[in-house]
């Protein structure tokens, strides 16, 4: 049922005329973390008599990071003298990355956890706010913008515990409170299965892929002898023949450089980035996969494109491909495998730029035609379901957000 509310002006905007805001030092306590605590060490996860020590980068928006986390012996408990957490409690990054939440829920599985400095926890007293609705509200909008206002130091920003204490908390009554936070717990229960979902279906794609473009699994009707023999690659099956790149493809780059990008342009542009540019003319059309040749995404970024576009002047492109090869057949095992090769040929732990031999060189598996068609297709029909579901859950995200900003104002009220 809709309720017609009325309104009054805050100094956080409008809310309804029931709802109340209260400065969080009269909700609850803002509990420091310990103070340059710092055990070296080798500590075993599975020991028991362990506590568990969070540092600021076990902390994120979507909850706890325990797998990386260090283990602290018990016998040393006594130094640990502050910022032991309980079930409930909230914990804010307040140092560098500042502004990230995490929930200590009851069903979180370790009891004895302790945090470092640089966070602070969040711990309710008051019996006006419930502990589920109070998270929803750190989350929202309508905190970050006080946070923005309140974050200082360009170096390294920092929000201080008398910061905190003056958070101005949204506190309307308590079946309120409860409808929303269920409400807003209901549509994360969704992302969290929609984020499962994609997970488990990209692991089974990757798995996949893996031996189709090795031939271990070979597709119905196209096994034609039994057995492997021995490449520079490792085993292929018999049927299979072995070629280096440029007897595949024709191998250039581009003659763009990035500020020749378009905003709102027609053609992809190709940079080295994973984010395709726009540009208003092109130098190429038709089937072609593309390369970072040196940056951050040196062996990491691929493209795959039918079609006009251009591409940067450090970009490689492989086009023109011949008869033998299918081109995103081609676009699967290169781009799933040219990062261990080139990671093969030095000895540093990154690779700076990409030399054309280091493409023209390298050997593709290649089946008949019609099995590589046949490969490509069962893995771009893989694609398109991780594709409709990743849409479905940014439209997930989407809505929760639209849900958050009408039901933590109080525009839209549920009773």
């Amino acid at each position: 049922m809709q309720v017609k509310t009325k309104y009054k002006k805050t100094e956080i905007g409008l809310i309804p005329e029931d709802w109340n805001i209260f400065p969080f030092c009269e909700l609850g306590v803002a509990v420091d973390g310990d103070r340059g605590v710092n055990y070296p060490g080798q500590f075993d996860f599975f020991a028991q008599g362990f506590c568990l020590f969070l540092s600021a980068k076990n902390v994120t928006n979507k909850g706890f990071k325990f797998d990386d986390c260090i283990f602290i012996s018990k016998k040393k408990d006594n130094q640990l003298n502050q910022g032991k957490l309980e079930r409930n409690d909230v914990v804010l990054t307040t140092r560098g990355t500042v502004g990230n939440f995490a929930y200590f829920a009851p069903s979180v599985q370790f009891d004895n956890v302790r945090i470092n400095s640089g966070m602070i926890i969040l711990r309710l007293k008051s019996s006006k706010l419930r502990h589920d609705f109070f998270y929803e509200v750190l989350k929202s909008q309508v905190l970050s913008v006080q946070i923005e206002k309140m974050v200082f130091g360009s170096a390294q920003p920092q929000l201080t515990a008398r910061d905190i204490k003056a958070f101005k908390i949204l506190v309307p009554p308590l079946p309120e409170q409860r409808a929303i936070a269920t409400a807003l717990s209901d549509v994360d229960t969704l992302i969290n299965s929609l984020d499962r979902l994609i997970a488990k279906k990209r692991d089974i794609k990757q798995a996949t892929m893996q031996q189709l473009l090795t031939g271990k699994t070979r597709l119905p009707g196209f096994k034609k002898k039994d057995g492997f023999k021995q490449t520079e690659i490792g085993l292929i099956p018999e049927d299979w023949d072995l070629e280096p790149i440029d007897r595949l493809a024709l191998i250039a780059t581009g003659s763009k450089n990035t500020q020749d990008k378009i905003e709102d342009a027609i053609y992809p542009f190709f940079v080295r980035s994973s984010v395709v540019e726009r540009i208003n003319t092109f130098s190429f059309d038709g089937e072609a996969v593309l390369t970072a040749g040196d940056g951050v995404g040196t062996g990491k970024i691929f493209h795959y494109i039918k079609g006009k576009f251009d591409c940067h002047q450090r970009v490689y492109r492989m086009s023109d491909f011949s008869e033998r090869v299918d081109g995103f057949y081609f676009y699967l095992y290169f781009s799933n495998n040219f990062y261990a090769r080139i990671m093969s040929m030095t000895a540093k732990s990154s690779v700076d730029s990409v030399r054309r031999e280091m493409i023209a060189n390298m050997t593709i598996p290649l089946p008949l035609i019609n099995e590589q068609i046949a490969i490509s297709e069962v893995l771009s029909d893989m694609d398109a379901d991780l594709s409709r579901l990743t849409e479905r859950r940014d439209k997930t995200l989407l809505l929760k957000q639209g849900m958050m900003q009408e039901l933590l104002t109080g525009r839209t009220r549920l009773v």
